[in-house]
């Protein structure tokens, strides 16, 4: 199999993996040093947002928080191997926005592995909030990977419809490669 690269792509989304990764440990660095949020504990931003403090020792929304030690390691080797395989999808993207979605994805994984090779932890800060109902604490990496994927999901369900649309009028899609 010959993987072939999308140059513009591929550099589209490594900056894009670049700037969310940049934007997830600058706010992680000001939330703990200069904001100093863990002595604070929370604090509220405005009505329906706090900075609350978290050191997230599990995978998203807390599961297998268990694991102790060696959850670390494994959640940092598995993170890892996924972004390994993003890339690989990244550099064969015919799309740049598809691209740029990917290495949002990448960008946000790799800053949450470093928290955890740093810290032991992943460092969470942001909870919304409104009407007795509460949102998990999240970064900027969490919420980079999250609309991330929603938008590569939007993609294909909007890429899958007209792709049937044109089936039926006998046209073929060319951007099938890009999931």
């Amino acid at each position: 199999m010959k993987l072939k690269l999308q140059y513009r792509s591929l550099s589209l989304g490594l900056l894009s993996a670049c700037v969310i990764f940049l934007l997830d440990q600058l706010t992680k660095y000001w939330i703990l040093y200069d904001f100093d949020l863990p002595e604070k504990g929370s604090v509220a931003v405005f009505p329906g947002l706090n900075f609350t403090m978290v050191w997230n020792h599990a995978i998203t929304f807390g599961m297998l928080g268990g694991a102790g030690a060696a959850g670390r390691v494994i959640f940092s080797a598995v993170s890892l191997a996924i972004v390994a395989g993003l890339l690989v999808w990244m550099a064969q993207a015919r799309r740049v926005m598809i691209a740029m979605l990917i290495g949002a994805i990448t960008g946000g994984a790799v800053g949450n592995v470093l928290d955890r090779l740093k810290y032991g932890a992943v460092v969470d800060f942001i909870h919304a909030h409104a009407f007795g109902w509460s949102w998990y604490v999240f970064n900027v990496a969490d919420a980079a990977i999250v609309c991330s994927v929603i938008g590569l999901i939007l993609d294909s369900l909007y890429h899958d419809r007209q792709r049937g649309a044109q089936g039926a009028s006998g046209v073929v899609g060319t951007d099938a490669g890009d999931r």
